[in-house]
């Protein structure tokens, strides 16, 4: 049993045992017998158990209506011990299958009418009522206790498994992104080579920068493969070849077709631009469409900053909005963690993350303090393609 569940029981016994003693101090006003050593010691093994009953209820439940009823043959005042039973009989109900919950149910109800029974009661029809309707709206509510908790589990077990078939599906589709990458290495390794074979004996310059293009290439798309290695660790899906993965180069495409859905964007870039490799320029793309598309259906009218920094080592990328373009935004907007973004065709901020993951890069997404919502990934960038000095288009 968790700590903490097992405090809280505790508490809740320690409550109804005070509750029972003030309820004795009060017996003999009532008309009943003062209660001696014999009854205290009872009403206290009617109520203390109860720590105990989430552990093992049902024992619980017939302990305390075994000292009940020895509590109420002796002609104490019954009342002073009917709660602890009562919160017994309603545990069972939660945690156990409906009929061992009846039995218990219908045990407090005996003992209800035992001790109407052995007091002389005047109004036994309304013993009767009471015996039959605590315990049933007892076993009531524990059921509906019980049944909220299976769909509670249930619940959380589905989403668990929708979270694992997203995650293999949304691995998959960056697969098929890769592919493009690495066809797109092998392609210039494979002009390059030739170009190096066709000119080594008349153009030695020439043949060198062919080599040193394939060095570069090649080790780009090693890179690239074991990234696929380890995003594929379980057994992987092959799917079909597409257009190029998109760059850099085209945010001012992405930019101006947001603009006219209804949203400003603006694109800053900072630092000196240069040649990335096609994949992080495919994981800055995707997680830029993502956050975008999330601001142009959740905050229409809003205002969005997209700014692309170009660092030593590494590219950072964020898209933050104003927050002014409406209040119908899904959970996401009210915790990262809680939600999931949406994007064309998947779950963005799985996406995100495991985009994030593959290149060994870090992403925040959630609420700005100033308003509005921002979307930060930061990815490290190869020193040797920082070297390469080709600007990449705004």
């Amino acid at each position: 049993m968790r700590p903490h569940l097992l405090a809280a029981d505790g508490l809740i016994a320690a409550a109804l045992t005070t509750v029972a003693v003030l309820l004795g101090t009060e017996a003999v006003a009532q008309g009943w017998p003062a209660l001696d050593p014999l009854a205290w010691t009872l009403v206290a093994l009617l109520n203390l158990p109860l720590a105990l009953r989430t552990r093992a209820p049902v024992t619980v439940c017939l302990a305390v209506h075994a000292c009940w009823a020895v509590y109420v043959t002796l002609d104490y005042w019954p009342v002073v011990g009917s709660f602890g039973p009562m919160l017994a009989v309603y545990t069972v109900a939660s945690l156990r299958p409906t009929r061992t919950a009846a039995a218990c149910a219908a045990l407090l109800a005996g003992v209800w009418v035992y001790a109407g029974v052995i007091s002389d009661a005047e109004a036994m029809a309304s013993v009767v009522g009471q015996a039959v309707g605590f315990p049933l709206v007892l076993w009531r509510f524990g059921y509906v206790a019980r049944r909220t908790g299976e769909l509670t589990r249930q619940l959380r077990a589905e989403q668990a498994d929708r979270a694992r078939r997203e995650v293999a599906g949304e691995r998959v589709r960056i697969a098929r992104e890769l592919h493009d990458v690495v066809a797109h290495h092998i392609a210039v390794i494979n002009v390059q080579a030739g170009l190096a074979r066709f000119v080594f004996h008349s153009d030695a310059p020439t043949a060198r920068g062919a080599l040193d293009t394939i060095e570069g290439a090649s080790g780009e798309a090693l890179a690239e493969l074991r990234r696929m290695l380890g995003l594929l660790r379980a057994d992987g899906v092959q799917g079909a070849v597409g257009a190029p993965a998109p760059g850099l180069d085209q945010l001012d495409e992405m930019v101006t077709r947001v603009r006219s859905g209804g949203v400003g964007v603006e694109l800053r870039v900072t630092g000196a631009p240069r040649l990335l490799p096609p994949g992080v320029q495919l994981c800055v793309y995707r997680v830029v469409q993502e956050a975008l598309t999330n601001v142009l259906k959740h905050a229409p009218g809003a205002c969005a900053t997209v700014e692309l920094a170009y660092r030593a080592g590494e590219v950072a990328v964020s898209v933050t909005d104003d927050g002014s373009g409406g209040s119908a935004r899904e959970g996401v907007r009210e915790g990262a963690d809680s939600a999931t973004i949406p994007e064309r065709g998947g779950h963005g901020l799985i996406g995100m993350r495991e985009r994030a993951k593959l290149y060994g890069g870090t992403i925040a997404v959630g609420p700005r303090s100033e308003g509005g919502f921002g979307v930060r990934l930061t990815l490290p960038t190869p020193v040797q393609t920082a070297r390469r000095g080709d600007a990449v288009r705004e």
